[in-house]
């Protein structure tokens, strides 16, 4: 198939050609893993523990070792939950890489925020299982308060999960209405 839909056929999102080589996608995972894996190495060497540095006066940068998931969740257990969410991340990342190659040529914002998350979960995953912890070092402050320390990891993952959103929300209704006008 070209590409295109056949002729005769009505177009819509159901007949959309699969995406031409979707696991292109898993390029930006890698991207993400090798940023994400290259600043906490900085932070790690370049930032003394707990110690923070300001960089803004609502921004430090501050080495933290996270044994649990986001915002800390488990971190208080005696390390069991490092081989739960090594499992959920490895297991996460297989079956989003599954999802990417089953993509149709129209869902591109969807294989970006799959490999965007695909590649957040494999940079913490390789430091639960190097480390037995996730590093942490991005920290935002105001008024005395402080929202949890997180990594480029965290960010794609956040970003991956607003595309996902975004996609769930208005993807069908966008792709349909780009069909229309291109029938008109």
């Amino acid at each position: 198939m070209s590409g295109k839909a056949q002729s005769g056929s009505p177009k819509s999102t159901v007949s959309q050609p699969p995406m031409h080589q979707p696991l292109r996608w898993l390029l930006l995972s890698l991207a993400v893993v090798v940023l994400d894996l290259a600043t906490k190495a900085m932070a790690s060497s370049w930032l003394g523990y707990a110690q923070p540095q300001e960089v803004l006066p609502f921004f430090n940068l501050t080495l933290l070792h996270n044994t649990g998931a986001a915002f800390s969740f488990l971190a208080d257990h005696p390390g069991w939950q490092r081989w739960l969410f090594s499992a959920i991340a490895a297991v996460a990342s297989i079956g989003l890489t599954i999802w990417i190659s089953r993509l149709r040529a129209d869902e591109k914002l969807m294989g970006g925020a799959l490999a965007l998350i695909i590649g957040g979960a494999l940079g913490n995953l390789y430091d639960r299982l190097v480390h037995g912890y996730v590093v942490d070092f991005l920290s935002f402050h105001m008024a005395g308060w402080y929202y949890p320390a997180f990594n480029v990891a965290d960010i794609a993952i956040t970003l991956g999960a607003i595309g996902l959103i975004w996609e769930s929300l208005f993807g069908e209704r966008l792709r349909a209405k780009r069909q229309a006008k291109g029938q008109a």
